[in-house]
């Protein structure tokens, strides 16, 4: 019988750039390949033996296919371990982020504003994302228990290993920004240069937008041999530099306290039009018949505006003459800008004062946990800053290196201050804590326990916004073949797994219905009904009853070919679409 089928691995990214390559380029396939050499010169490209800039290292093509490879993985609902699952908009993924990445690309490809990582600094330790280029689920599902693995120099691999590291997240991770999306990523001297022109390749280096300069530490360096290092950098490059808006951070309320006034077009303070030099010259007359022309030294004085565009100000409310003491005084209202541009040196006053060093993230999460649980994690009010750049609304955000949870903590703050709905993907790899650190000491097996832990007890001090977030876990598909489900997988994994494959949000409702004899259906979102067990055509034609737009039965579905006939003419003339799950 003809069924549409759901494929069992992840979104194929490749397969779709390469559909988008025939239409617009079919001259450029040969018995179905592409001729990329035809289709540079097509663009005016010629390659020649000199041709081409770019970083080079061992690894990097098996890196490449590794991004492209798709993944076999499932991501698996774990409610016990969330907050207000039924009511959060917020996602926190337990597993490999490669593999997460790959997973969600289908539900949120084009989608996700801003993307703010981390990664792992390339010090020659803590080296946990050490990849398979055969089969990364199978290398993550054999080592969830991860220890730091040393990366030193020694090895002659030393860049090598980073490079490949962080080469395919950000190839998958480049597929999920919106075309006015952008990433931030923080990192230090020694892999700096090499990121930059990584990024270079991956996003375009017309899309770079700036490098910024982060004080992360004051005072000490004694012990530095030659210069003490007060500062690492956070690199930012568009997805698309063309459908970047205009950039800008609030304003400080100390800042604003100026702008006292307000009207219908917004807050203004009145400002003296006379300025001390200036091209603008022309006599104004006070309303007494006083001509204001000359200064008390008889020199001309300077206007800020033209004589037009003053006249015009005047007559329309927006400038005035004032009577001051003995004399007048010309003002105008100086309306509050849209914003102020960000600066690439981030001073002390763009980020809170005394709130912008790892010192300062330290205390943030002493103060949460009463112990020193995460080493050097980023402050708050930094990626809070970083976060005021370009996001508002329910724009996504993601940290796919999240470490303690720093960005997640920092947008329910954001959105607690301009009563934003900012939403939060967070993806962590669950390494384990070693157990001479504080963290296992205080009962944390691993970093996602602190990451989850540290926005429930962050959440508690925000009010009137969405602190909760839904628990996934990175494991293989629930489905064992022909539609069964593996040996301990719940029915509400499979739906979550077939609603991750159909693109949907993971936010989005899925809710039980009941069928006969205690078997169940499920109804993701309102558009579509997944079912797990076999059915009877009562069953579907009941289920069909609340017009999904999808079905998706398990295959065989039915007891035999004749029901499953008269089901599938049923869905037909109601217009469902019916897909198994094989």
């Amino acid at each position: 019988m003809d069924w549409d089928e759901i494929s069992g691995l992840s979104y194929d990214v490749e397969g779709s750039w390469m559909d988008k390559l025939r239409w617009a380029f079919p001259q450029c396939f040969d018995d179905g390949e592409l001729n990329v050499e035809r289709l540079l010169s097509l663009c005016g490209v010629h390659i020649g033996k000199d041709s081409g800039f770019e970083l080079r290292w061992q690894g990097k093509q098996e890196s490449m296919k590794l991004a492209g490879k798709r993944s076999a993985g499932a991501l698996r609902p774990c409610p016990e371990e969330s907050v207000e699952w039924d009511n959060t908009s917020n996602i926190y993924i337990e597993g490999d982020n490669l593999e997460a990445l790959k997973l969600l690309t289908k539900s949120y490809r084009g989608k996700v504003k801003m993307i703010c990582i981390d990664p792992p600094y390339n010090t020659g330790n803590d080296f946990v994302y050490n990849d398979s280029f055969l089969e990364p689920l199978g290398k993550y599902l054999q080592s969830t228990r991860q220890t730091a693995k040393s990366n030193p120099e020694t090895t002659g691999r030393f860049h090598v290993n980073w490079l490949n590291m962080m080469l395919p997240r950000l190839m998958v991770s480049a597929q999920l920004l919106r075309d006015d999306g952008i990433i931030f990523i923080s990192i230090d001297e020694t892999e700096m240069a090499n990121l930059r022109k990584l990024c270079d390749e991956v996003f375009g280096e017309r899309n770079h937008v700036a490098d910024f300069v982060w004080r992360n530490k004051k005072g000490g360096g004694n012990d530095a041999k030659h210069v003490a290092v007060e500062h690492e950098y956070v690199i930012m490059y568009a997805k698309s530099i063309d459908s970047l808006g205009r950039l800008f951070v609030p304003y400080s309320p100390e800042y604003l306290k100026r702008y006292k006034e307000e009207d219908e077009n917004g807050r203004f303070f009145w400002d003296t039009l006379k300025r001390k030099s200036g091209k603008q010259y022309y006599p104004i007359v006070c309303p007494d018949g006083t001509v204001l022309e000359k200064d008390e030294h008889g020199n001309p004085i300077s206007w800020l505006r033209s004589e037009a565009r003053f006249k015009k100000d005047l007559a329309s409310g927006e400038a005035r003459i004032e009577k001051v003491h003995d004399g007048w005084s010309v003002q105008f209202k100086q309306r509050l800008p849209e914003g102020k541009k960000p600066r690439t040196i981030f001073l002390e006053e763009s980020i809170m004062l005394e709130k912008g060093t790892t010192s300062d993230g330290s205390a943030e999460l002493l103060e949460l946990f009463s112990r020193n649980v995460f080493n050097n994690p980023k402050p708050v009010e930094l990626i809070k800053h970083l976060l005021c750049f370009d996001t508002s609304g329910e724009d996504i955000v993601m940290d796919f290196f999240s470490g303690s949870a720093t960005t997640a903590h920092a947008l329910m703050k954001l959105n607690s201050e301009d009563q934003g709905k900012r939403r939060f993907i967070m993806v962590q790899l669950p390494q384990e804590c070693d157990e001479k650190t504080e963290a296992a000491k205080a009962g944390f097996a691993n970093i996602c326990e602190i990451g989850k832990e540290r926005i429930r007890r962050a959440g508690q001090k925000f009010k009137n916004v969405d602190t909760g977030f839904r628990v996934f876990k990175l494991d293989t598909s629930s489905f064992a073949g022909s539609g069964l489900l593996m040996p301990g997988r719940s029915e509400l994994d499979a739906a979550f797994e077939i609603m991750l494959k159909l693109g949907f949000d993971l936010c989005e409702s899925v809710r039980a219905i009941e069928l006969d004899k205690g078997r169940k259906a499920y109804d993701i979102g309102g558009k579509v009904i997944a079912a797990f067990s076999k059915m009877t055509l009562d069953e579907i034609c009941r289920l069909a009853d609340r017009k999904p737009e999808t079905m998706v039965l398990s295959k065989p579905a039915f007891d035999c070919e004749e029901d499953e006939a008269k089901a599938l003419k049923a869905l037909r003339a109601r217009g469902i679409k019916l897909i198994c799950q094989s």
